[in-house]
């Protein structure tokens, strides 16, 4: 339990308190009567002696206790602090001293900890008289002032003042000014202290350091920094950085390859942007754009050799999320019907699909003929009504969706005209509105680019390709309105099946959005290689692994249970041949002759076989006359590789044998012999081979023996994670319960109960 002990005694570092200060001169000193006398002897004046001045780390100070006797101690500013404590409580035959604490007994009583001293020493240093003073205590500053207790400290003692001096005095611009300014960002970063009490001329000194060329690289990132928080943080100061640092001098400031400079060259723009009206902002990005803006991130930022951080990630986010900002306007306004350019803009878009077939069928009509002729254009460009106004009144996508398509009709002609023309001539229902589906994708890529929303401060999602193009969204549209007519196709849609292809094109962009492509080109190549049966693919993997299925650690019990289950499979299969089956040998004469029967012995050495007539029982081992031995087996050959399917030629009457034929080489003295089969199943042609493969000891790869495989991994895993440690499981299947005395199941309902 920590104990009050003491306070500080006011005397001075140097000196007693009542002898006054004195200093040593060469081997004599001055006593208080103001006489030499010898330092190693006391002085013999009529006033009580003195010895050498201590050490400047050392101060007296008096520590009290209750109940006890004050002491008086020299205090080593240079000693830890728990042996200072030990000696203390040493001298009070005190035990535990980890137990007790140092405590101020005046004014705020704070108790003294290692930060104290060192806070009160290295802030001492700070207003050294020679630089290279000052320059050690801002070494053994920067690295502590990321301790809160340790900056709550420096702070209280009006840290924060002494570096903002030393900042504005700008007395050197090296080392010093470096370490000063990342000792204030540390110390501003704990939110002790607001950053809008800074002042005007503190902020401006700052903002000479960005501007001019210093020689010591390590100050402009520093000075960037801080004035990026100052953005951030004080609309007001905001200002005034954005009215002193032009966007040039950031642009410069960019193009140097420092990755530490671009970082913090990109951090304070984002900052500025953010701060800025949107009006401002779309000036300044216009600006920005003209000066190459994007091609330099592109090629520099994105495709450079160094790997890119994280804070520059995020930057670029925040630029990328700004800039299609830019769009919410148009997405939040509807169409107006009495807006004449918007009008003409409908017109436009008409005209650019049915140019021909408007232009000669409405010359010579009435109004009120050429205004039905435009409604029935403007269905058959896929807006729901007649009149196109009624469509775009949504918001959102409003005006943005008419942006997109008139961009795709002037950027991509052929592509527009071949899309409208192509399904408004269609009359089998499966025609893909274009408007429409136009609209739908507005919002859709509206929702996956997060247009209109606040940035987040920790995201990093941007897309690559954004830098790499300009007019991305617009762009970005014109792959996917002919994503959506591919994909349209391929699930050979209807008008009520719209919502169901969105759904689809929805995920053929989010998944190729995910892959970051560095370009629209490869985004193009990808998004049009997943197609819809791709997509059904992918979900149902992904379904597999939601359920569990396809989990690592689900995966790994497979492959532990997958030698014991095969083995299990390789039983069950010779147990079948060791049963026998009946086949059917098959002559030039006639496709079905005779009946013979093969089966493997119970000691799996021999295949016995021997011909039967039709209806006759099963025969038993020893009447079989012919035997093979396993060990004369040499190869199994199935299908067209068999020798009696090849002697039947490639008929189509023989196309049923191909998938039941097998055969069996072996040594027959110094000749090579065969014999052949004829399954009488599919299923009896899977199990033979199987069995035969593994008597070759080659692996059974049949269809029969991967469900086989599939539907035992299943069935035992399942069983492996049931928690059954106190649940038996009988050795045997329950028994079948008897049939019932009737099986008159059927309840007549008419039939009133009494």
């Amino acid at each position: 339990m920590a104990r009050s002990l003491g306070r500080e005694c006011g005397t001075p570092r140097s000196g007693l308190g009542k002898g006054g200060p004195s200093r040593p001169q060469g081997p004599q000193a001055r006593c208080a009567l103001g006489r030499r006398c010898t330092v190693s002897e006391k002085c013999r004046c009529p006033r009580p002696g003195w010895t050498m001045t201590p050490p400047r780390n050392v101060v007296k100070i008096a520590i009290q206790m209750r109940d006890a006797i004050p002491q008086l101690i020299q205090l080593d500013q240079a000693k830890p602090l728990a042996a200072v404590l030990k000696e203390v409580c040493d001298a009070w035959s005190l035990t535990h001293s980890e137990r007790y604490a140092l405590q101020f007994a005046d004014g705020h009583r704070r108790y003294i900890t290692e930060n104290d001293l060192e806070a009160e020493q290295l802030l001492g240093g700070l207003q050294s008289d020679s630089r290279e003073g000052r320059r050690e205590a801002l070494r053994h500053l920067v690295p502590l002032a990321s301790d809160m207790t340790f900056a709550r400290e420096v702070i209280s003692r009006n840290g924060l003042q002494r570096l903002g001096t030393i900042i504005e005095d700008g007395d050197d611009l090296g080392e010093v000014l470096a370490l000063s300014l990342r000792a204030f960002l540390e110390l501003m970063e704990h939110g002790v202290v607001s950053w809008e009490t800074l002042s005007i001329p503190f902020v401006r000194k700052v903002v000479c350091y960005v501007n001019m060329n210093l020689m010591d690289a390590s100050v402009p990132p520093l000075a960037l920094g801080l004035l990026e928080s100052v953005t951030l943080s004080s609309p007001a100061l905001g200002q005034l950085v954005k009215s002193e640092v032009p966007l040039d001098r950031l642009l410069v400031h960019l193009q140097v390859m420092n990755h530490q400079l671009q970082t913090k060259a990109m951090a304070l723009l984002t900052a500025l942007l953010q701060g800025a009206s949107p009006v401002e902002r779309k000036h300044m990005l216009d600006y920005l754009w003209q000066r190459n803006l994007r091609q330099f991130i592109y090629k520099n930022i994105i495709h450079s050799a160094a790997p890119m951080g994280d804070e520059m990630a995020h930057h670029l986010y925040v630029l990328q999320a700004l800039t299609l900002g830019l769009l919410e306007p148009r997405m939040r306004t509807p169409l107006d019907p009495y807006n004449q350019e918007q009008r003409e803009q409908l017109q436009v878009l008409r005209q650019a699909a049915f140019e021909v077939e408007g232009e000669s069928s409405g010359t010579g009509l009435s109004a009120d003929r050429r205004r039905s002729l435009c409604a029935r254009e403007f269905r058959k460009l896929g807006f729901s009504n007649s009149n196109p106004a009624q469509d775009l009144e949504r918001v959102p996508p409003g005006l943005l969706a008419l942006d997109n398509m008139l961009y795709f009709s002037r950027n991509a002609p052929s592509a527009y005209s071949r899309f409208v023309l192509e399904n408004s001539s269609r009359e089998d229902k499966h025609e893909c509105p274009f408007a429409r589906g136009s609209i739908q994708l507005t919002v859709l890529l509206c929702e996956l680019l997060h247009v209109g929303e606040p940035c987040s401060e920790t995201a990093q999602d941007f897309s690559p390709m954004f830098f790499g193009q300009d007019q991305s969204f617009h762009e970005l549209f014109c792959v996917g309105i002919q994503l959506l007519n591919k994909t349209w196709k391929e699930m050979r849609a209807t008008q009520e099946d719209f919502d169901k292809v969105m759904q689809v094109v929805r995920e053929q962009l989010a998944r190729t959005l995910a892959l970051k492509p560095t370009s629209l080109e490869l985004f193009r190549t990808k998004v049009n290689a997943l197609t819809y049966g791709e997509v059904l693919r992918l979900r149902q993997t992904e379904r597999l692994h939601q359920e569990g299925t396809l989990a690592p650690p689900i995966l790994e019990l497979r492959e532990k249970l997958k030698p014991e289950l095969m083995g299990l499979i390789r039983q069950q299969r010779l147990l079948r041949l060791c049963e026998g089956t009946l086949f059917r040998k098959i002559s030039s004469r006639r496709r079905q002759d005779k009946l013979w029967f093969c089966c493997l012995s119970p000691n799996h050495k021999l295949l016995q076989y021997g011909d039967m007539e039709e209806g006759a029982s099963p025969p038993t081992l020893e009447s079989l006359p012919e035997q093979l031995p396993v060990a004369d087996m040499r190869a199994l050959l199935t299908g067209k590789d068999c020798p009696h399917v090849r002697e039947k030629g490639s008929g189509k009457q023989n196309k049923d044998l191909y998938e039941l034929a097998f055969s069996i080489s072996y040594d027959r003295g110094e000749e090579e012999a065969y014999l052949n089969f004829i399954a009488p199943s599919k299923r009896e042609f899977y199990l033979w081979t199987d069995g035969l493969s593994a008597l070759l000891g080659s692996p059974m790869s049949s269809e029969q023996t991967r469900l086989d495989l599939e539907q035992l991994l299943t069935m035992e895993t399942k069983l492996r994670l049931l928690e059954l440690e106190n649940v038996p499981i009988p050795e045997q299947p329950p028994p079948v319960p008897p049939p019932p005395t009737n099986f008159n199941f059927c309840y007549d309902c008419s039939i009133a109960e009494p």
